[in-house]
């Protein structure tokens, strides 16, 4: 795991606590949020981060096997997507998007429960991407993986399109999603009980 501790800031009057980490060399200070009434989970969000998308995005292209076109989830992996397929010159990428579209022209769909998202999702992908993806490699990216729920859908669509996933890449892996053998990630991303202490 990258360097790490959780401290507190004051903000607008109140003590709000962070947890300090390491990521691809560049540090930052990640807000505790309430999943529950025992856990917290660090908010992690690259929007508006180029330093940082761009150093992870470098960093994982260093470690990821041979892919035709990488796809993310919509909405928060589509910075380092869009990064790491400009540093790799690539042509394409897509976007598993959470709401059909008009300039679409037909639709993959697939569910998705998501730890960050409250309720049941879905996820679609154009018919004309799910063309390019027939019998290619297709490398999935993201910033976070935690229950695999957004990441089982988007190999679903994959599938269902009739591409081959190649790899799974995420920023942080967090909680349980780091003893997985299936994905490749940077960091590790611990929960966090409501007194900020890393599970």
């Amino acid at each position: 795991m990258g360097k790490s501790a959780v401290f507190y800031f004051i903000m607008k009057g109140k003590w709000i606590m962070f947890h300090k980490m390491t990521i691809a060399g560049l540090e930052r200070h990640l807000p505790l949020c309430p999943l529950n009434d025992e856990l917290n989970i660090a908010g992690f969000v690259i929007f508006g981060d180029p330093e940082l998308t761009t150093a992870c995005a470098k960093e994982l292209l260093e470690k990821a096997p041979e892919y035709d076109y990488i796809i993310t989830a919509e909405a928060k992996g589509i910075p380092l997507a869009h990064e790491m397929a400009r540093l790799q010159n690539n042509e394409k990428y897509f976007v598993a998007r959470k709401k059909p579209k008009l300039y679409m022209t037909g639709v993959f769909e697939s569910t998705v429960n998501s730890i960050t998202t409250e309720g049941e999702q879905k996820l679609y992908l154009d018919k004309a991407d799910a063309e390019l993806m027939k019998g290619k490699k297709i490398l999935i990216v993201d910033d976070v993986v935690s229950l695999g729920q957004s990441l089982a859908a988007v190999e679903k669509l994959v599938n269902d399109a009739g591409g081959i996933v190649c790899g799974k890449m995420f920023i942080l892996a967090e909680g349980d999603a780091a003893k997985r053998d299936d994905i490749i990630y940077l960091e590790e991303l611990p929960l966090f009980t409501k007194d900020g202490k890393a599970l």
